[in-house]
């Protein structure tokens, strides 16, 4: 056993899990170790005023199951007593949930950090292929995601476990490289003073290539939702939505084709998050694996590696629990991102 696995004290059962994200709320309770997760409809962060009374709501009114144990994963950093959603108003306080809810011990992780715990529980089924590559099953793996924001994480394996990397990486710097880029490049409207990934490919940032194409074409903007833009880019109704869909395949496979190189991801880029699933059609066109491919003079290297998207409803929640069931298959540090309530009533 190593020494990770032996600093890792079991949760005591039932365990609450949550993905908590900028737009939507998950939960599931988990009874037991060899339970399957009963999941309880999501919901929309910003329809509760906190995490408290959302857990309240939406589990503890409709179960006589009382958690014990909570692990959670949330849209930002974890770092502290106080964790600022990223794209949302909450905050939230493991102190207050242990207080409110009763549970006695509180584990929050970041949501693309338990993303990545759930890559080496997902099947087939729950996965769509693009282009060619294998994955080798325990090597670095690597997932990206966009959506409300932009997550991006690793999961690498090493001493018989599985250790997550979390990361901030999709606020990453993120520039023009081929020629028709650049005239979009100058009409894009920066985001805090620059242009970053999420800036361009969570969904807010649908809109603004959208934007920016519209006005390098010369035509006025009709469409004001992602939503908007991606059913008509999909419908084939306007051209424009269409070149939009088109570059961001384009500019998803250059970021996941860079992640990929710098943890040289022979376990495969998993693409997660809301949107990919429904682009699947523009992602198979070729612009996103061409894009992923070409990194001169590691295109033969590239080819190699495997590109997928997750198709599976709720995967942070698959990787939530099987960290609960069995802890010490993970090189998870919980320094400073586990509360007890002992602890909690001290202070």
């Amino acid at each position: 056993m190593s020494l990770l696995q032996a600093a890792i004290e079991p949760l005591a059962f039932p365990v609450l899990i949550g993905d908590i994200g900028g737009t939507n709320v998950r939960f599931a309770l988990l009874s037991d170790a060899n339970a399957e997760p009963r999941s309880f409809p999501p919901v929309e962060t910003r329809s509760y005023p906190d995490i408290e009374t959302a857990i309240e709501e939406n589990v503890l009114a409709h179960t006589s199951v009382m958690p014990r144990s909570a692990v959670i994963a949330v849209a930002g950093p974890v770092s502290g007593n106080e964790v600022d959603l990223t794209n949302a108003d909450w905050i939230v306080r493991p102190h207050d949930i242990v207080e409110r809810i009763g549970v006695a011990d509180v584990i929050l992780l970041n949501d693309f950090e338990a993303l990545a715990l759930a890559l080496p529980e997902l099947k087939d089924n729950d996965l769509h292929r693009i282009g060619g590559g294998a994955i080798e099953t325990f090597c670095t793996k690597v997932v990206v995601g966009p959506g409300t924001g932009l997550g991006v994480g690793g999961l690498a394996h090493a001493a018989r476990i599985w250790v997550p990397l979390p990361g901030e990486g999709g606020h990453v710097s993120f520039g023009p490289v081929e020629p028709d880029e650049f005239p979009v490049w100058r009409a894009i409207e920066p985001e805090h003073g620059r242009i970053s990934a999420e800036s361009l490919l969570a969904g807010r940032g649908i809109v603004r290539l959208y934007r920016a194409v519209a006005t390098v074409e010369g035509s006025m903007p009709q469409l004001h939702s992602p939503a908007m833009i991606t059913d008509a880019a999909l419908s084939g109704t306007d051209p424009c939505a269409e070149r939009t869909i088109e570059l961001y395949a384009r500019l998803l496979g250059r970021l996941a084709g860079d992640l990929a190189l710098v943890l040289m991801a022979r376990g495969g880029v998993y693409v997660g998050g809301g949107i990919a699933p429904r682009l699947i059609p523009f992602l198979e066109r070729g612009e996103f694996r061409r894009a992923f491919e070409a990194k001169a003079p590691h295109d033969e290297l590239m080819r190699g590696m495997s590109t997928v998207v997750i198709t599976r409803e709720s995967p942070a929640l698959l990787g939530l629990a099987a960290f609960a069931r069995t802890p010490n298959r993970f090189g998870v540090s919980l320094t400073g991102r586990r509360w007890k309530k002992a602890a909690v009533a001290a202070h």
